[in-house]
């Protein structure tokens, strides 16, 4: 029996590659997907069919309404999630949730407590992101540090370590890993701002880079419908 672990999966690329990671690595998944008022339901259902796929333990749905917090193009309706745009790192755009990261870590953080987990797997990218901060690996560390001082197990000497395994890999290179590890990215779910059929818009910062890196790996988007 390996060692406990808790992912945080949004049915997302990113998200299904980390948890695999820790599957791979030996780990009994513990999946946490937070239903925090975003604008579609497509990336929560997603999660769950990707949860099933890899056979997690136990997966945990939790609501937590960030839209009465508001500020994102993703949790509101009166913000327009941008299409087309030059991808700026240095520039935080409007698709950026404030303080997600932080909040979905606090909340995985807790549940590790109870379940005697010592890690939890995040799929976060520094390399093609949107230029989100709480996606860095400076944040990451600094959460590892906060969570010896929150907590009984950190206070005990039974530290948290955060698994950050796409964090310095590309996009290309995230779907090149999944691959490899057998995955069928067809169950996953990457869009901002998806058509009423429920198909990626293509022009939002999530497609274009989900785009870029399926090129960019020589594989193809099993998610893209051929032209007729």
């Amino acid at each position: 029996m390996g060692s406990n672990a808790v992912v945080l999966l949004s049915g997302g690329l990113d998200s299904y590659t980390a948890a695999a990671v820790a599957k791979r690595d030996g780990f009994n998944l513990f999946a946490l997907s937070i239903h925090y008022g975003q604008r579609h339901s497509q990336e929560l259902d997603a999660s769950r069919v990707v949860a099933t796929a890899l056979g997690v333990q136990r997966r945990l749905e939790l609501p937590l309404d960030l839209t009465r917090i508001g500020g994102s193009a993703l949790t509101s309706d009166r913000i327009d999630v941008p299409k087309d745009q030059p991808i700026d790192p240095g520039v935080i755009p409007s698709t950026y949730v404030p303080a997600r990261n932080t909040i979905f870590l606090s909340v995985a953080m807790g549940w590790a407590e109870v379940l005697g987990a010592s890690d939890i797997f995040i799929g976060v990218n520094a390399l093609d992101y949107s230029g989100y901060p709480d996606c860095r690996p400076e944040f990451i560390r600094a959460f590892e540090q906060l969570a010896r001082l929150a907590t009984k197990a950190g206070v005990e000497g039974r530290p948290l370590t955060i698994h950050t395994p796409l964090i310095a890999l590309s996009k290309a290179g995230i779907i090149r890993l999944g691959l490899s590890l057998g995955l069928d990215y067809g169950l996953t779910h990457s869009c901002y701002d998806p058509l009423p059929d429920g198909g990626p818009c293509g022009h939002c910062d999530s497609c274009r880079l989900r785009a870029a890196g399926f090129e960019e790996a020589g594989a193809t988007d099993p998610l893209i419908r051929p032209s007729r």
